[in-house]
């Protein structure tokens, strides 16, 4: 029998035993578990499934998922693989071992590819799984499908290291953290880099700047530094209006540089790459104008003249690159670069009767 005393949970046994409320209410397991009825999830192969049904909340006014719900939810499907595990401390995904030695996790890079978006209503399946990157730190990698049709819909990576939480300096993985996690490895990758992008850093000479903005304490997670997921956001804000209107992302890689925290004025900082066949400056004439000369392409024709529709639909993607920074008048301190591709969205064109 259980008794709640100041906070605390007091057991009416011999031997008096002190659990936090806290612990009680989360009710964290201590052992592996292999199925999570609660979240809908399961260990499948040393990987954790769940299923996730696309909620209103989660898409924008195309009714797709957006990027931004994409990243929470795998956020969300990594601290559910460590909670099943049974490793699972009262930190952000943090390990007994790593609270022992106060570490906590910090991400270095991601990388996501979407192909796809899931629609509102939709219920998918996220796998995720983690491996060894180095000597001190960890890979995790996701892949997101269609529950329906077995499609993929995004495939995503990451390197993770770990943070001493007291002097915010990096840390070694001890021992006892690499016996606590390697036991979960798989040597599996959703993302195949042979050779990672190179992303040059930004200046004042960069094409859009967005200035003076400001973390809110909504911003800010359980280790007390602005969510990864608000990176993204402003680096997006930082794009045209009228070009996310017609483009939809397909590809994202961020190097995290630094911690930004509540206190921190950022400056978002974007430069396109490159031009294509839809580039940055057609008004919204042009792109019709283009659009119905698509709509009088027929396949045959368009295979055998000079691969015209072929090669419309061939265009390397836009993208453009990204630079977070802290706007110090002494010197500006990097958070993250970034690097996002595009891709045109195209309108249905019925074919003719």
């Amino acid at each position: 029998m259980l008794k709640s005393k100041n906070g605390h949970v007091t057991t009416t046994c011999d031997e008096t035993l002190y659990i936090p409320m806290s612990q009680v209410r989360q009710n964290i397991p201590s052992k592996k578990q292999l199925v999570d009825t609660y979240r809908q999830g399961l260990i499948v192969e040393g990987a954790y499934r769940q299923t996730v049904v696309i909620r209103s909340y989660e898409v924008g006014p195309d009714k797709t998922a957006t990027i931004e719900s994409i990243l929470n939810l795998l956020q969300e499907t990594a601290l559910n693989h460590v909670w099943m595990s049974g490793l699972l401390s009262d930190g952000f995904g943090a390990t007994h071992g790593m609270m022992k030695h106060n570490l906590i996790w910090v991400v270095s890079r991601m990388q996501v590819q979407v192909d796809h978006y899931p629609i509102w209503g939709e219920v998918i399946e996220i796998d995720t799984w983690v491996g060894a990157s180095g000597k001190n730190g960890m890979r995790r990698d996701w892949q997101i499908r269609s529950q329906a049709t077995g499609l993929v819909f995004s495939r995503a990576t990451s390197t993770w290291v770990m943070m001493n939480q007291q002097t915010r300096r990096l840390s070694k993985m001890p021992e006892e953290v690499r016996a606590e996690i390697s036991p979960w490895f798989i040597n599996k990758l959703a993302i195949e880099e042979e050779n990672p992008i190179k992303i040059e850093k930004l200046d004042d000479t960069a094409k859009y700047v967005l200035s003076n903005l400001k973390p809110k304490r909504s911003d800010l997670d359980m280790n007390h530094h602005v969510n990864n997921v608000k990176y993204v956001r402003w680096m997006l804000e930082g794009i045209p209006d009228h070009f996310l209107e017609s483009h939809q992302l397909s590809s994202i890689i961020l190097e995290y540089r630094r911690e930004c925290g509540s206190a921190n004025i950022v400056q978002s900082l974007c430069e396109p790459d490159e031009e294509g066949f839809f580039d940055d400056g057609v008004d919204e004439y042009q792109h019709k104008r283009r659009i119905s000369v698509l709509h009088g392409f027929s396949f045959g024709s368009g295979i055998l003249e000079s691969n015209g529709l072929l090669e419309s639909f061939n265009q390397r993607p836009f993208s453009y690159t990204h630079l977070l920074r802290i706007k110090e008048q002494i010197k500006n301190e990097e958070i993250v670069r970034g690097k996002t591709s595009w891709k045109r969205k195209i309108p249905s064109m019925p074919f003719p009767a």
